[in-house]
């Protein structure tokens, strides 16, 4: 499967649990296998994401930090 994204979502500026409730919306939304990047400037969302990943069986591809924003590609279950 690609790690291409095949969607982005920017919840810059957004803080907990918006980033969380905007990623399970555009990921409702996408079919299984498509990707979404989200990029937040909430440190929060560094835990979140992963235990939301955890939770709802998507697949965290890759998460990063670049001068303090957060960077996540998360593959639809």
């Amino acid at each position: 499967m690609s790690t291409h994204a095949t969607q982005s979502l920017d919840a810059r500026g957004l803080n907990c649990p918006l980033p969380i409730l905007r990623t399970k919306k555009a990921l409702s939304s996408m079919g299984t296998g498509e990707t979404l990047a989200i990029t937040s400037t909430d440190p929060g969302s560094l835990k979140d994401m992963q235990a939301f990943c955890k939770q709802t069986g998507h697949e965290l591809v890759s998460s990063s930090t670049n001068q303090g924003e957060f960077e996540f590609l998360i593959r639809r279950a």
